[in-house]
């Protein structure tokens, strides 16, 4: 069964197996989820399920009428999941973490930090100029290209400009850990995004590899 949950970023920290391993490991609140919305061929042209998280006041939301067709409340957060396997889940179904278990492989998408406007060393790696003091090249970006051929700049050329804060998928990681009674996922190593920030969690594409 494919298998897919929202989650917030809680930060990350340290476990040690029963062989004092030490393993960092990112905390996610994942869930509870309801299922607010099934999605079907013959309906809407392709197979998915809406999901929905966290709780928010209908006063101040516009998503009311999924929420009401599933029986839930108005939820803060919804997003959808194409899966293979949309006749197992029921409108208004409850997703917990323990969907998923320890050892499983994840994807986990999420929008990065958002690091503001950086230049291009610390936006692309760029290698900066000689430090001495008669130079006059130290950030720089380099050149830009010809003067009158091209003329223009090509598209695509590494420059300063907004870093961070896009939408980021990091594949095949790993469920280290289930706390079914606090809905908490632990997953091995770094997940994109802030602390509190929206996480989505879903089964690994690369299963077969």
């Amino acid at each position: 069964m494919k298998k897919a949950i929202l989650a917030t970023k809680v930060g990350m920290t340290q476990i040690f197996d029963e062989n004092g391993v030490l393993t960092p490991v990112t905390v996610l609140q994942a869930g509870p989820c309801v299922v607010t919305q099934i999605k079907t061929v013959e309906n809407d042209g392709y197979d998915a399920i809406q999901v929905g998280f966290g709780e928010k006041k209908e006063r101040v939301t516009t998503e009311v009428g999924h929420a009401k067709k599933a029986g839930t409340t108005p939820k803060a957060f919804y997003r959808e999941f194409r899966l293979e396997n949309t006749a197992e889940y029921e409108l208004g179904a409850e997703i917990k973490a323990d969907v998923f278990a320890a050892g499983d492989k994840i994807d986990v998408t999420a929008k990065s930090k958002g690091k503001g406007y950086a230049g291009g060393l610390k936006r692309h790696g760029l290698k900066s100029g000689p430090s001495g003091h008669g130079s006059k090249y130290h950030r720089h970006a380099g050149s830009n290209g010809s003067a009158t051929t091209p003329g223009r700049v090509f598209k695509g050329k590494k420059m300063p400009g907004h870093m961070g804060s896009v939408r980021v998928t990091i594949q095949n990681l790993e469920v280290v850990k289930i706390d079914v009674e606090n809905n908490v996922i632990l997953v091995k190593g770094a997940v994109p995004g802030p602390k509190k920030s929206l996480v989505m969690i879903k089964d690994t594409v690369k299963s077969g590899k």
